[in-house]
């Protein structure tokens, strides 16, 4: 793959990132959020856990230095770079159910859930097999009492944040779709990988 490639504004793709490969992902406009998942080449059903990783990395606040965990307690991605240190491995990508629940009165729209199930079929990956996603420059703040708010992202254009492989990977990656998440409004999401 040369260059920078484009995911248009509510869409998504998936790709094979070999073990040691980096992928760069980068919100070239800013405010834009990026759903980002990871599975296993050998076995899909091997996949990215919020759980396992917010276990072993004892933080829910991932940037520079923390790795991403497996369902079976492997390391699959991790973190070399990030430029806005504020992502979101909380929520569940956006589905038709969460425009439903949530805008009512927008359009009915698939989401980040519909592109990734759309996108990672030909890799043998099922909807039901779809986790939590780590979501690129999310902005989610928890309040002291556990409320979930969801604020623009603080990512500016340009920002972006860097992962290396540490397995043979299939990444599914979004540009978001729901409203709240990126500001109300919907940009495309770039990323490149290089290495080996």
């Amino acid at each position: 793959m040369s260059g920078p490639q484009v995911i248009a504004p509510r869409s998504g793709t998936a790709f094979p990132l070999k073990v040691g490969q980096v992928l760069t992902v980068t919100d070239v406009l800013g405010c834009q959020v990026a759903d980002l998942l990871a599975f296993a080449a050998e076995d899909v059903r091997e996949v990215i856990s919020n759980g396992r990783t917010f276990d072993y990395e004892e933080t829910i606040r991932l940037t520079t230095g923390n790795r991403i965990w497996s369902n079976r307690s492997r390391v699959l991605l991790e973190i070399i770079e990030d430029t806005v240190g504020c992502h979101d491995f909380l929520l569940t990508p956006c589905s038709e159910a969460t425009f439903r629940h949530f805008y009512p009165e927008k359009p009915v729209h698939r989401g980040c859930f519909g592109n990734l199930a759309e996108a990672l079929a030909p890799y043998g990956v099922e909807p039901d097999a779809i986790p939590v996603a780590f979501n690129l420059f999310m902005n989610v703040p928890v309040s002291p009492g556990g409320r979930l708010e969801i604020l623009p992202p603080t990512s500016k254009a340009g920002d972006f944040i860097r992962l290396r492989a540490a397995q043979d990977c299939v990444i599914g990656l979004t540009a978001c779709s729901a409203y709240a998440s990126n500001g109300g409004t919907f940009k495309p999401i770039h990323y490149e990988i290089s290495g080996q």
